[in-house]
């Protein structure tokens, strides 16, 4: 019986037995008050488990993201708006969290734990605070109604707890050239930040305008959002793609809020937008705008794969904004795409230097280096990156790779078991195994194995 074989049996076996969890939960019955409605509902993921799951995703997805701005100004004016939002709502003990991430792409997400993230992309399209508040009132709805601890509770009645209780590797945010930028693999949030049903969505929406009217925001903050979004969505809609497809917009929605501002909350309208002040604290941000829609365009360009007009958008980005480190991850990214790999790392290493406590410069620079077979550098970096974002674990995997290649066989040999202890399929996982057979540390037959680096081409 081979390696395989024996994974296979062991998932199987874990599977049953987390099969026999979630029956037994149902049997006891899991239910709990939801905190919104007041009302009994299907419930198998505590308060505690939701923020479990977000401490373990989240850093990863704010990585993939580029990062929490350096703009600590920033962040601190929109975490002011968000908690006097978060603290009017019915879940006010919640551990929230608000960051602004250095993405270009439009959107917004929450964790169930409480974290909540804006792009840059996004806030650059907003008008006023309102709209702001709007926003971040949206993502609190999801975390109050338990909207993900909800879809989670029925996927485990038919999928077993398999799978559930953290992230799952690989994320499908972050824009163009995903696959590059996480060629480490990476553990992304794809199972807690899937698409949200439109009963969902209309329950944030109420939240989100009760919310922020509770702040003493004018509830039209959030018929502008909403009108921004679907216009842009009609004159652009692969800028507003993930966005879409995570949070379903509809003309229903937008004339639901029109009617809640006008009849419900009409006494609100009273109340500031506060334009002047959104402008003032988003007006380092706002310098960087034309540097952005120029990165915005060439992550479209790339992903159509049209890399010399993606190059030259880049180009004019990184003139306007040099020390940029989305923009020069980016250039980076579109270099590995066109296999110019001496000409990618560059840029990496630059982005290191800018912003030197972020994961994700480090994970590419790192990549990089052991295509260019610069071993020891990749593997400080792979360290670098461990400490920034520890939990990973394909980083076992590189650091093994980066040791085989300084002729240190017993580190490779320890690195490549504490990997497959974790992943157990894919050109890595296949790479690791012949290995530790070859050099005799475990008992199998020898295969032929394909560059565990050809992802990169």
């Amino acid at each position: 019986m081979d390696h395989i074989d024996i994974v296979r049996q062991l998932s199987r076996r874990d599977f049953l037995k987390a099969g026999g969890m979630t029956a037994l939960g149902i049997a006891l019955g899991g239910c709990a008050k939801n905190p919104v409605t007041g009302k009994s509902q299907f419930m198998l993921v505590s308060e505690e488990k939701e923020i479990q799951m977000d401490r373990q995703a989240s850093p990863m997805q704010l990585s993939n993201d580029y990062g929490p701005t350096q703009d600590g100004a920033l962040n601190a004016y929109v975490t002011r708006v968000g908690r006097s939002l978060s603290d009017m709502s019915h879940r006010p003990q919640m551990p929230y969290a608000y960051n602004v991430v250095n993405a270009n792409y439009v959107n917004a997400y929450a964790f169930p734990g409480g974290t909540i993230a804006c792009t840059r992309g996004i806030l650059l399209d907003l008008d006023n605070e309102a709209e702001l508040a709007a926003l971040l009132g949206h993502e609190i709805g999801h975390v109050n109604a338990r909207h993900t601890a909800a879809r989670m509770s029925s996927q485990m009645v038919i999928g077993g707890l398999a799978g559930v209780g953290g992230a799952v590797v690989g994320a499908k945010y972050g824009g163009a050239w995903g696959s590059l930028a996480g060629g480490i693999g990476g553990l992304g949030a794809g199972l807690l930040l899937a698409s949200y049903s439109r009963d969902d969505e209309r329950q944030a929406d109420s939240l989100g305008m009760e919310y922020m009217t509770r702040a003493q925001y004018n509830p039209d903050g959030m018929i502008g959002l909403m009108e921004m979004l679907n216009e842009q969505h009609d004159r652009q809609p692969s800028a507003l793609e993930v966005m879409f497809s995570t949070h379903p917009m509809s003309a229903e929605r937008l004339t639901a809020a029109r009617n809640r501002a006008k009849d419900q909350y009409y006494g609100a309208r009273e109340y500031s937008v506060y334009r002047e002040r959104y402008m003032d604290n988003t007006a380092e941000l706002r310098k960087l705008g034309p540097a952005v829609k120029d990165m915005q365009d060439a992550e479209k360009l790339g992903g159509e794969k049209k890399f010399g007009e993606a190059e030259d958008k880049m180009k004019s980005a990184l003139q306007k904004a040099p020390n940029d480190y989305t923009g020069l991850l980016i250039m980076a990214k579109l270099q590995m795409a066109q296999k110019q790999y001496d000409k990618a790392l560059p840029y990496a290493m630059e982005a290191k230097r800018v912003y030197p406590g972020e994961a994700q410069a480090s994970q590419v620079s790192g990549v990089l280096l052991l295509q260019s077979e610069k071993y020891a550098d990749a593997y400080d970096s792979f360290v670098q990156y461990d400490k920034a974002l520890p939990g990973n674990p394909y980083v076992p995997f590189f650091k093994g790779y980066s040791q085989e290649g300084l002729g240190n066989r017993e580190e490779a040999a320890r690195e490549y078991y504490n990997f497959l202890q974790k992943v157990r399929q894919g050109d890595q996982a296949n790479h690791a195994y012949q290995r530790l057979v070859q050099w005799g540390y475990i008992k199998g037959e020898v295969e032929p194995v394909r560059d565990p680096m050809s992802y990169l081409g």
